[in-house]
């Protein structure tokens, strides 16, 4: 990690609503976090031995509710058609569709977002691409890109929330242009696919680690500078963007092995929430510590104490 990836909570300049939160975790009985123990045993070992807080790994999460309006409205109610969208993804071959998703705090210049569309259209990958813009899209599109791309069916632009758990885990979906926010990581961990990561604040620079460093599964696409305001980021290039959606999408021994270790991460995952899992297991372990709990604050109540 360099300095200027790092969140200002890291380097000194935390506000008080995160002095607040920190003060707060450390007086806290016990953490639960959203993770399972094969996808970062190394770290959740350590964290048990040098420290006395408790703590239970249950997820991912987003593995809980299979039903298909659960995974519609995770978040959110999508601004999408739903039927349109799904209808898009079933015309399309397995493993051919990038989806990309910023999250919901990840706005872009239009310069950028012009960038990206130059570089989506290079590629002459299908993509679904989630745009947050305040104005309007023919402000940010580069001339000519919804009459050769959109309109020509090889692009679906969703501006607003989208039905992502649904997306991420259609067959047609193979890889994530993401921005490495925890939730999207462990959702797109979940689905067993390989990703493109573009951190942009917070601490997604420390996710992106793990993506590309520990997993093994992902592919940076070079920045190097923690920002939360979008003037202030560096400008990744159509150039590179196109090199990373290819890299990523396309074939040979290191696209296949890089797939591969995906797809064994989405396997560990939902083996983790099933019964006998690691993730099963530590919500019993939670639920059985709560209850006894409450049974010895019951009892010293009884004693008068």
């Amino acid at each position: 990690m360099t300095r200027s990836q790092l969140p200002a909570f890291i380097i000194g300049t935390a506000s008080d609503l995160h002095k607040q939160l920190g003060d707060s975790y450390r007086s806290s009985y016990g953490t639960i976090m959203n993770s399972f123990y094969e996808m970062e045993h190394d770290y959740v070992d350590q964290l048990k031995e040098r420290s006395d807080m408790k703590l239970w790994h249950v997820g991912p999460v987003s593995l809980r509710n299979q039903d298909l309006p659960d995974k519609l409205v995770r978040g959110d109610k999508t601004s999408a058609d739903c039927d349109r969208c799904l209808s898009w993804l079933d015309s399309r071959k397995p493993r051919s569709v990038l989806y990309i998703c910023f999250g919901s705090l990840g706005r872009f210049t239009r310069t950028q977002l012009c960038e990206i569309a130059s570089g989506l259209e290079a590629s002459e990958h299908p993509f679904i691409w989630v745009v947050r813009y305040g104005g309007e899209p023919s402000e940010w599109m580069p001339e000519g890109f919804e009459e050769r791309v959109i309109c020509r069916g090889r692009g679906l632009i969703i501006s607003g929330w989208a039905p992502q758990l649904l997306i991420l885990n259609h067959e047609a979906v193979g890889g994530f242009v993401t921005h490495c926010g925890w939730n999207s990581c462990m959702e797109g961990a979940s689905a067993g696919l390989p990703m493109i990561t573009w951190p942009l604040f917070a601490e997604q620079f420390f996710n992106e680690k793990l993506i590309l460093d520990v997993l093994r599964i992902g592919i940076a696409i070079g920045v190097k500078v923690c920002r939360s305001k979008e003037e202030e980021r560096m400008m990744v290039r159509r150039e590179e963007i196109r090199r990373a959606v290819n890299e990523l999408m396309g074939s040979g021994e290191e696209a296949d092995g890089r797939r591969e270790r995906a797809r064994e991460v989405g396997k560990m995952a939902r083996r983790a929430v099933e019964e006998g899992g690691s993730s099963y297991n530590e919500l019993s372990s939670l639920i059985e510590n709560l209850l006894t709990l409450k049974a010895g604050k019951i009892q010293s109540g009884k004693n008068g104490e």
